[in-house]
């Protein structure tokens, strides 16, 4: 439930530290905080994470499974998901001791999809100084040694990075919050587009994304959408044909904390976890606002992912959109959606040419401007830079001086407000 208040924290700095930043609003201010759900749960304990794994969901615990394995892939997500991997490692490798599986045969992979390397810093953040001292963690790279495995029904042909198609057991770590294309993240998407190659993650995002908007498929197709979601049917199918035979997913709170976690059968996972998804993630809609403050945290580096969920709360007449974008690494390189000059892009990058609706004028608070990462978020020179806060309030009192509703989404790149 949205409540009022003058100072209001939000957390910043994902992978840098985990710190909050306060906000300062005038009292004559109607100012209502869009807190998601689940966004106070406690963090799971040991027992509870163990139990997770000692009770898969639709097979069996990974010391049966990998009994007699003896190359593993651990995949795991990138820096743009919030998920505290070196949390959930730990229980993993003592399953895989437990099974018999020597270190040697370890080894974990970067499932970037689209996007940039990762470097030793990344891994570390992500995995921990244990594993990355113990085990080669190599960077997923879809422009090459990519291995065909086949056709999905929907006709995506599917070649998949050859390292984890030369393991006799694949595991993958990641998360599920809300996404704008296949409805929640998570489940097989680690494989699609994890680590599969540039012409299979093309033709899901690109030529099925086409198909389905030409059979009128489009309302399947979206923030929040899951069951019948042409996008994440397609993904599910190439995880299976890539022979995935463990899913670890977690749901965490406004703190990157784990408050959920499900391990098993990769489509069990993922239809387990998107319930639990839907309650945790879900935001109470305020009645329309003035102004907007989208906090973007959990995927601070795909800062665009913010505005259509903030633009969505503002006036039919139109408002004000505050976008916090703080991260020194900026946004995120995406080698299908980004522009890479002033005439180059990716095959999927479409010019921003106008503000979202409902947005008169939008500002970016971070104290990293990233002129070219703004390519994906509004046209550069429609957005209004500002490096504090102190900046922002300064030119809102000016143009607001008495009654003025504001509405502030914690975390806009994991919330959604349910039709």
């Amino acid at each position: 439930m949205a409540s009022k208040v003058t100072t209001v924290r939000v957390p910043e700095l994902a992978w840098y530290g985990d710190t909050e930043l306060e906000l300062q609003f005038l009292a004559s201010w109607k100012v209502n905080v869009c807190y998601m759900k689940g966004h106070h749960r406690p963090a799971l304990g040991e027992k509870e994470m163990r139990n997770a794994f000692q009770h898969p969901l639709g097979t069996k615990t990974i010391k049966e499974l990998a009994r007699g394995a003896k190359e593993v892939a651990i995949i795991f997500d990138d820096m743009t998901r919030p998920t505290p991997v070196a949390q959930i490692v730990p229980y993993v490798l003592e399953e895989l001791r437990e099974a018999g599986v020597a270190d040697e045969g370890i080894r974990f992979i970067a499932a970037l999809g689209a996007h940039g390397a990762l470097n030793q810093i990344d891994f570390r953040k992500k995995l921990g100084e244990d594993v990355c001292d113990r085990f080669p963690v190599y960077n997923h790279n879809p422009y090459e040694n990519c291995t065909f495995v086949g056709t999905t029904s929907r006709g995506t042909p599917v070649s998949i990075n050859g390292e984890v198609m030369s393991c006799d057991f694949k595991i993958a770590i990641g998360c599920i919050v809300p996404h704008p294309l296949t409805g929640f993240g998570g489940g097989g998407k680690i494989i699609l587009p994890g680590v599969a190659s540039m012409d299979t993650i093309l033709a899901n995002h690109g030529l099925l994304m086409q198909k389905a908007l030409e059979t009128k498929q489009e309302a399947q197709i979206g923030l929040g959408l899951f069951e019948d979601n042409a996008l994440r049917l397609d993904v599910d199918e190439t995880a299976r044909m890539a022979g995935l035979n463990i899913t670890i997913d977690a749901i965490v709170n406004l703190k990157r904390e784990v408050i959920g976690l499900f391990v098993g059968d990769v489509t069990a996972v993922h239809d387990e976890g998107v319930k639990a998804a839907r309650e945790v993630y879900a935001t109470e809609r305020p009645e329309e606002v003035d102004i907007v403050i989208a906090n973007t945290y959990a995927k601070a580096n795909e800062a665009m992912l913010a505005l259509p969920v903030g633009a969505g709360l503002l006036s039919e007449d139109g408002g004000d959109l505050v976008a916090i974008a703080n991260t020194p690494e900026g946004q995120v390189t995406h080698y299908i959606m980004r522009s890479f000059g002033k005439t180059i892009s990716g095959r999927l990058w479409q010019p921003r040419t106008r503000l979202p609706r409902r947005v008169k004028r939008l500002f970016v608070l971070t104290p990293y401007i990233d002129r070219a990462g703004a390519d994906w978020i509004a046209p550069l020179e429609a957005i209004i830079w500002v490096k504090s806060w102190d900046e922002v309030l300064a030119q809102l009192k000016a143009d607001y001086p008495g009654e003025v509703k504001v509405a502030v989404i914690p975390d806009a790149t994991v919330q959604y407000f349910p039709a």
